[in-house]
């Protein structure tokens, strides 16, 4: 069981978690109320997607040869012989039918909006490592994150709540999708190395290390500009409380600039998981003040 929970990587779990907090608290504060069983019910739906994902990624990178002994990040289950690439395959598919089943109540209330979005999320999850055009591999992983763990996730609970469109789910979905791709982004530029010898052209493969660091400082602190967007909207609390987190946006830049890709980046991934999370939670809490005061 500790084997499973560990390849389930529980710590990238945040990034299926924000959007649905921050879709549910917008449309709390544009007064169109929420459902808070349909919440839930996404909330589990996207977990068993990021769960299936990355299953399939473990025992998918093993076999490309993307995780081998070489390996600097943390523990892979394939590669390291805890639990076999078949049942980590089997466990994978698992995740993505259980998603399926938890997305069926989402279907009835928000129709077939809500059938394009599941679908697409899981045959994206899927093709993020595997398939006849793998997108990790072809450097489009980033844009990937941006779309489905952003756009998609919070604009689809946004539509799921509301049953309409409305550009502040945009603006809150590229904020949260920029700073999602952070954690691919550190997560790439550390295994820069082991990713040439394996031909997985992620970005820092294809443009070098100069760039992947120019792109983790915009992905870390374009969000931050966003902000201004929420005091046109009235909401100004939703631009005030995330403020705070700028220092650490920037100092999280600041080590990615100093220090060489290594096995410290294993560090500098945790802190931009934290501050996904925590620009995620300011994010929502600002919105429902915003409406409260309003």
């Amino acid at each position: 069981m500790k084997n499973w929970i560990l390849a389930f990587r529980p710590k990238t779990l945040t990034a299926a978690l924000v959007p649905v907090v921050v879709g549910t608290a917008l449309c709390y504060s544009l007064g169109i109320g929420f459902r808070l069983d349909l919440a839930i019910l996404a909330l589990m739906s996207a977990f068993f997607i990021q769960i299936g994902t990355n299953l399939i990624n473990d025992a998918s990178d093993f076999k490309k040869g993307a995780d081998t002994s070489e390996r600097i990040g943390p523990v892979r289950v394939t590669q390291s012989g805890l639990i076999s690439a078949r049942a980590v395959w089997a466990g994978g598919f698992l995740s993505f039918l259980i998603a399926i089943v938890l997305g069926i109540p989402l279907v009835i209330s928000g129709g077939w909006p809500l059938v394009v979005i599941g679908l697409t999320s899981v045959i994206a999850g899927y093709a993020y490592t595997a398939g006849p055009f793998p997108l990790a591999y072809l450097g489009l992983g980033d844009l990937f994150v941006l779309i489905f763990f952003g756009w998609v996730a919070v604009g689809g609970m946004f539509y799921l709540h509301s049953g309409s469109f409305d550009w502040a789910a945009v603006v809150a979905g590229t904020q949260i999708g920029l700073l999602s791709t952070v954690l691919i982004a550190v997560n790439n530029l550390r295994d820069r190395e082991t990713d040439i010898k394996a031909n997985k052209k992620t970005l820092p493969v294809r443009f070098g290390v100069r760039f992947a660091r120019a792109e983790i400082a915009f992905l870390c602190l374009a969000p931050f500009l966003g902000l201004f967007y929420w005091g046109l909207r009235d909401l100004p609390w939703a631009g005030v409380f995330p403020c705070a987190l700028l220092p650490v946006a920037w100092r999280l830049v600041q080590q990615v600039y100093r220090t060489p890709p290594s096995a410290v980046y294993n560090q500098f991934l945790g802190q931009a998981a934290l501050l996904h999370l925590r620009f995620g939670l300011m994010l929502s809490v600002g919105l429902a003040v915003g409406k409260r005061l309003s």
